[in-house]
């Protein structure tokens, strides 16, 4: 029988090809962003600001997967941009990276398995939610543990599902929108004349900026492909080739579906309480509609989590492989896949789950806003990295040409990727509802190198004792 080996990135398996990268990367970021989160969007800053808002996050979507792409490609680790930010920022940086994106991760797949229990209680009225997290939880961590190509191929299926879905809503959407199938109530079909019916910009610009955290948290999920870069053949071939599909597919999904949902749902309908996917549904009434969505909804939250306990297990492992850790944590066993570090990543999701349950109403939306908060600050770290990777590299001699991709209109893009993504920090500051992401996000950032300081510090004494040992 094979044991656990000795920590080491050749330990990982590279059996992920580019479908399993584009997918990946697609299943995180088509999920609970997209299908609640665009509702408070629209009755926050309206039709065209929200499509304005949606056009923005995409063009910081792009600077930052092509930032990283630039890294991972000249650098293709495991664990990938806090591993960036600890080597071209500083070490106390790339740990609070880590932390940062692996809280984003576990506390989403608390919240997801919630949602998904919730989801089968609508066929199940009678059976507990906790029933149905405790089935998913299994399941999840089932296609995790048992290899990487296992778990990429669920991964797989899990996000087809959606993009067909998201492909086939534009389609039924446009179609209600231009009088080919008919509303439900027999009204005419709205046109475009929901985008403008309040004014271009009701509430003026600044809802837009109050609301970049929560499109650039809907677009959350596209660095993945950073994190699965040690994992996968070829990187120097998939990883661009990924990163390109994957961000053309994405502003094709998400701005098609933010166009649809922006046209037939008139502003002040538009909300938190009910997904704008089941009330755009619901007017156009097509048949059996809601058990329809009540399963695409479920697929999506399940592939949010499949690939939330990925992320936030390949965090652990890249934090203990950094010494930062303990190195058990570190281990992988024969089939590649850190097991110690994906078991810790779920009882942390249990956990969250719990919290959202006992404390829905505060517990579940602070967690919400602090992981918004904790993806740009990921994003402002990637940006920053590539800014002084690129600069390091020239200053060492290098040239252009010994790099296999590079960031186009460097250092253009570094630098707009990073005040994009500071500004929508800023932005937290003027919504009410999402400030608690500053009040929670800033001390855990300055606690997380606090406590850096105090393990590196303590890490240096123990190999001084050893030397003079």
């Amino acid at each position: 029988m094979q044991t656990q080996e000795t920590p080491s990135q050749d330990n990982f398996k590279r059996t992920m090809k580019v479908r399993h990268l584009v997918m990946l990367s697609l299943g995180g970021v088509i999920g609970t962003g997209l299908f609640f989160n665009t509702g408070y969007i629209i009755s926050t800053t309206g039709a065209a600001g929200t499509l304005l808002a949606y056009l923005i996050g995409a063009l910081v979507v792009w600077l930052v997967m092509v930032c990283l792409g630039e890294l991972a490609v000249a650098m293709p680790e495991t664990g990938a941009f806090h591993v960036y930010a600890a080597r071209y920022l500083s070490p106390a940086t790339g740990y609070t990276v880590a932390w940062l994106y692996w809280l984003t991760w576990t506390v989403a797949l608390g919240s997801s398995l919630t949602a998904a229990g919730f989801c089968m209680q609508y066929w199940f009225p009678t059976t507990p939610v906790w029933l149905w997290c405790l089935v998913f939880c299994i399941a999840i961590y089932l296609l995790n543990i048992v290899s990487t190509r296992f778990f990429a191929e669920g991964e797989f299926w899990f996000s087809i599902i959606k993009v067909v879905t998201i492909i086939a809503f534009i389609i039924l959407g446009a179609g209600a929108m231009f009088g080919f199938i008919p509303m439900k109530d027999g009204s005419a079909a709205p046109g475009l004349s929901n985008l403008t019916a309040s004014g271009w910009l009701p509430h003026g610009t600044l809802p837009i900026l109050m609301t970049m955290v929560a499109v650039n948290f809907a677009f959350s999920g596209t660095e993945l492909i950073g994190i699965a870069a040690g994992e996968t053949e070829q990187p120097q071939k998939a990883l661009p080739l990924a990163i390109r599909t994957t961000v053309a597919r994405l502003i094709i999904f998400f701005i098609g579906t933010v166009f649809v949902l922006a046209a037939l749902i008139p502003m002040d309908q538009a909300g938190i309480v009910k997904s704008p996917f089941v009330l755009v549904f619901e007017k156009i009434g097509i048949p059996y509609a809601a058990d329809i969505f009540n399963f695409v909804i479920l697929t999506a939250i399940l592939s949010a989590a499949n690939s939330g306990l990925y992320a936030s297990g390949r965090m652990l492992w890249s934090l203990a492989n950094e010494n930062t850790l303990p190195r058990c944590f570190a281990r992988v066993n024969h089939r590649g896949v850190p097991v110690l570090a994906l078991t810790i990543s779920m009882l942390g999701g249990l956990l969250a789950l719990f919290s959202s349950v006992i404390a829905p109403d505060t517990v579940f939306v602070a967690l919400s806003a602090i992981s918004g908060f904790a993806v740009v600050a990921v994003w402002l770290s990637i940006c920053a990295s590539h800014y002084v990777f690129r600069r390091r590299h020239l200053q060492a001699g290098g040239t252009l040409q010994q790099l296999a991709y590079r960031a186009p209109l460097y250092p253009l893009t570094p630098i707009l990727g990073f005040l994009l993504c500071l500004l929508a920090c800023v932005g937290l500051a003027f919504d009410p509802s999402q400030r608690i992401a500053l009040w929670c996000g800033i001390p855990f950032v300055l606690f997380c190198y606090a406590a850096y300081h105090v393990t590196h510090r303590r890490n240096l004494k123990a190999g001084e004792a050893n030397d003079v040992a």
